[in-house]
């Protein structure tokens, strides 16, 4: 099992916490960046080698980890120059294997990365994509009206659950390669144009414990539950 973690965003949701600091170094509990607690998940899912995706301005996550020796990993990087988005820097990855895990550096999840990974190889899928229920709520005042502006339903700030993609996924090297290297592209693109295409692409639910900690109030709910979360989080 290979992965990519991509580590090259600018962080703006956690601002002030990344105006020195890249996101994936921002610690969590006040003890480990949230990078470290991925990549001690990774090694103990069987991963050993783990290229991190950074923009040029993130060198300090590349001095941090170094070669990954203390983690039991082989770490090497991808710089890009310009930002890529989601997708656009695996295309940077001359050595790509068939088959890789792909993940944000952000996310915190319980989630069994090998299990993910023998799965999408056993199914011969071109993307697999766990996704997770989470509740949405709407600070608004949400109006819905008839073709004569006439309103039929108002409901104060409501609350919707839907399904959303975690930003863990396994891909195919044949998805990354018949697209333009060096050039932007997010997940979303791939998504679409997948589904436009008929790809073999496989939504997995997961119930487990995800956040999302670019996200300012999950990044506060981690630290807050952070002494709890760490007994099986690192195990």
């Amino acid at each position: 099992m290979r992965a990519i973690i991509l580590a090259g965003g600018a962080g703006t949701r956690l601002k002030p916490f990344t105006t020195t600091i890249p996101k994936p170094l921002v610690p969590i509990g006040g003890e480990k960046p949230i990078l470290e607690i991925v990549l001690g998940q990774l090694a103990r899912h069987g991963c050993r080698r783990v290229t991190i995706a950074i923009s040029r301005a993130a060198n300090l996550i590349q001095s941090f980890f170094g070669d990954g020796t203390r983690f039991g990993l082989e770490i090497d990087y991808s710089v890009e120059e310009r930002p890529l988005g989601t997708v656009g820097p695996l295309t940077l990855i001359p050595d790509l294997p068939e088959d890789f895990l792909v993940m944000n550096g952000d996310i915190l999840t319980d989630i069994d990365h090998r299990g993910l990974f023998d799965a999408h190889v056993a199914a011969k899928n071109d993307a697999t994509v766990p996704i997770f229920r989470r509740r949405v709520h709407i600070d608004f005042g949400v109006v819905r009206h008839d073709a004569d502006r006439r309103p039929v339903e108002f409901v104060e700030k409501p609350s919707y659950e839907v399904d959303v993609s975690m930003g863990v996924y396994c891909l195919r090297r044949a998805v990354i390669d018949r697209l333009p290297r060096g050039e932007p592209y997010g997940f979303d693109t791939l998504m679409i144009d997948g589904i436009a295409r008929r790809d073999r692409i496989e939504v997995v639910p997961f119930d487990g414990f995800w956040l999302d900690i670019g996200r300012p109030e999950d990044y506060d709910r981690a630290n807050e539950s952070y002494a709890v979360l760490r007994k099986w989080l690192e195990p």
